[in-house]
């Protein structure tokens, strides 16, 4: 997550920047990613997006190879699993902190998203969903205030979100998914770290479980072939 003191910083916009096509589909897992073709797509210089690619490598999102370049490193079905088991484990304890630390205000901001998500879902704005979902788990890292948890959950995300986008799409999934949420809500609300913890691991759980059931149907998001096919163009 970024600092205060890097909302202004190009390199950490462009950054963020890339994640966020690699999230969304943008870039695909496995393609390949020349600097001036990205320089354009970005509207920055050669010498910022090699810096960028530098700091996604270190964050797993994208792989370097000499005299290969770069692309996007596909996150397989297993990984997106165990990434999403330790997620579990690192929200769980999150959400605990944060039932113990949060302030009134605090408090009555994640009662006002948990509203905002539930009006999302009433209406069938799936992507409002997706965003307010996301921006309660986001609140509860803060609140919790653990940096180096924060660090692990913000280079872990990134990996396994497109997996996220098609659980979401499953029929009745954004209100099941609110429900989680608000049980998640109410425990942290309610100062109950055990019961915060636990609801935050049922949740994540669940989303494996929506994995497993994406996954039999065929309808989970797939690496294409040509990403595991070897890099031979030079750039």
């Amino acid at each position: 997550m970024s600092s205060p003191s890097d909302q202004d910083n190009p390199a950490v916009d462009l950054v963020d920047r890339v994640r966020l096509a690699i999230a969304h589909g943008e870039l695909l897992p496995g393609q390949h990613l020349v600097e001036n073709d990205l320089a354009a797509m970005f509207g920055a210089s050669r010498g910022a997006v090699r810096s960028a690619l530098m700091v996604l490598a270190a964050d797993g999102l994208i792989i370097r190879s000499p005299n290969r370049g770069a692309r996007v490193r596909p996150i397989s079905f297993a990984e997106a699993v165990e990434i999403t088991e330790l997620r579990a484990v690192v929200e769980g304890m999150c959400a605990a902190k944060a039932a113990q630390r949060a302030t009134a205000q605090e408090r009555a901001d994640l009662r006002r998203l948990d509203d905002r998500m539930r009006a999302a879902v009433d209406t069938g704005d799936a992507a409002q969903y997706s965003r307010l979902s996301e921006a309660v788990h986001e609140d509860i890292r803060r609140i919790a205030a653990q940096a180096t948890a924060i660090d692990i959950l913000d280079r872990l995300r990134y990996r396994s979100v497109r997996y996220q986008f098609s659980v979401a799409r499953l029929p009745g999934r954004p209100r099941q998914g609110a429900e989680e949420h608000s049980a998640i809500v109410a425990a942290v609300v309610a100062g109950n770290a055990d019961d915060a913890e636990r609801q935050m691991r049922s949740h994540l759980q669940s989303v494996i479980g929506a994995l497993y059931d994406l996954q039999t149907q065929g309808t989970l998001y797939t690496i294409p072939p040509s990403a595991h096919a070897p890099a031979t163009e030079q750039h």
